[in-house]
Parts: C-alpha cells; sequence; structure tokens
C-alpha cells in the first residue's frame, strides 16, 4: 500500500507496479477508460471528503460535495489545464465552491464531525483538547480563513496548491493562514482555560 504524502491518498502496489500519474488518469479518462477514472476517484475521494468535512463539519454535506466534484470532472474534463496547476489544486477549487454555495444555502446548525487522521498537523492539538471544542474552533472562523486553514494545515496543500485551489494570490493565502491561526489560538484558549505553561502553542509553518 502506497499513501501519497500529505494528501492521504492510499493505493496498492506491488514492487513491480507503476502508479500512473493523474495527468495520465486524466488522459485515459478523457479517452474513455473507465478504469482510470475509477482509479481517480479512488485516488481523492478520500482527501476531498476530508476536506468538505472540516469546512463544513457535515457528513452529509462532504458526501454530497465528493460525489459532485467526480460528477463534475466528468461533465467538465476538458476544462483542466495541466500548465495552470496541479489536479489536486482544481479539484480542491471545485470542492471549495461547491461547499461555498451549499454553506450559503445552509447557514443553519451543521453537526459537528469527529474525524481527524493521524498524520493531520493539527493532530498533536486535537489530542491535547477536546476534539469537539477544537471543530467548534475551526468552524467558528470566517469561512476565508477557515478554507485556507484546512487546505494547508489539514490537508497539507502547500501555500501555491491553496492560491490555486482558491483563486487568490500566494500572499493572500499566506496573511488568511497566519489570521486564521491566531484566531483558532485565541478560540481554543477561551474555551478552556490552561495555565500558561500549557497554553496552546502558537502554530507556526
Amino acid at each position: 500500500m502506497e499513501c501519497r504524502g500529505r494528501s492521504g491518498s492510499c493505493e496498492e502496489r506491488t514492487p513491480d507496479t507503476v502508479i500512473p500519474s493523474d495527468h495520465d488518469l486524466l488522459r485515459g479518462m478523457r479517452e474513455g477508460d473507465e478504469a482510470a477514472f475509477t482509479a481517480l476517484y479512488r485516488r481523492w475521494q478520500g482527501p476531498l471528503y476530508r476536506y468538505a468535512l472540516r469546512v463544513s463539519g457535515s457528513t452529509a454535506l462532504a458526501e454530497d460535495v465528493t460525489q459532485e466534484v467526480f460528477m463534475a470532472l466528468l461533465r467538465r474534463n476538458e476544462g483542466y489545464d495541466p500548465s495552470r496547476g496541479e489536479l489536486s489544486s482544481y479539484l480542491h477549487g471545485i470542492a471549495r465552491n461547491l461547499a461555498r454555495r451549499r454553506l450559503e444555502r445552509e447557514r443553519g446548525h451543521l453537526p459537528l464531525a469527529d474525524e481527524a487522521g493521524p498524520d493531520d498537523p493539527l493532530a498533536d492539538l486535537v489530542r491535547r483538547e477536546r476534539t469537539d471544542l477544537v471543530w467548534e474552533g475551526i468552524l467558528g472562523l470566517p469561512l476565508h480563513y477557515r478554507e485556507v486553514v484546512v487546505l494547508c494545515d489539514l490537508q497539507g496543500l502547500s501555500y501555491e496548491e491553496a492560491a490555486s485551489a482558491l483563486g487568490c494570490a500566494v500572499g493572500t493565502v499566506r496573511s488568511r493562514l497566519h489570521r486564521g491561526r491566531e484566531q483558532l489560538g485565541v478560540r481554543l484558549r477561551s474555551a478552556r482555560p490552561v495555565p500558561a505553561a500549557q497554553a496552546v502553542p502558537r502554530m507556526t509553518r
């Protein structure tokens, strides 16, 4: 089993297996290869689901968004231009737009999801704090900060990849991430006071 770095997606392989690139699979999909689409789905379903879940806090919304991303890829796969960035950024961009639209329509209560992967940059923080408080803190961030915290700190995207997914400048990503982390730290510290020596550390990149 090989896991694809920070994305968290895994694929079965043997020592002689050659793992096709996203571009190879997309090319196969455009040529009508169902197996290529299935491989892309298996590769990116998990990361996209986790992104939508972390942004929304709703398992139902995350499931819907994930399915809609792949339906959109089937409908408009010719719209992806490899010269403009990685497929991961393109797919996360679609997921971001879909999740935003759903969140705007469903401004009511979304149930918190108790989910965090073992390789998350915030995993240690989640273990130290009550999970529900962490998720409340993340979901309580303004959406433009929440998106970049999820993409960079939880999904592991680079500044450049996050900027491509969000359709903004790298400097904007850095600024939003800095402010989002600060706000999250404040929320967690105010949610459960702790001695100064044990205060939630400021997250740095």
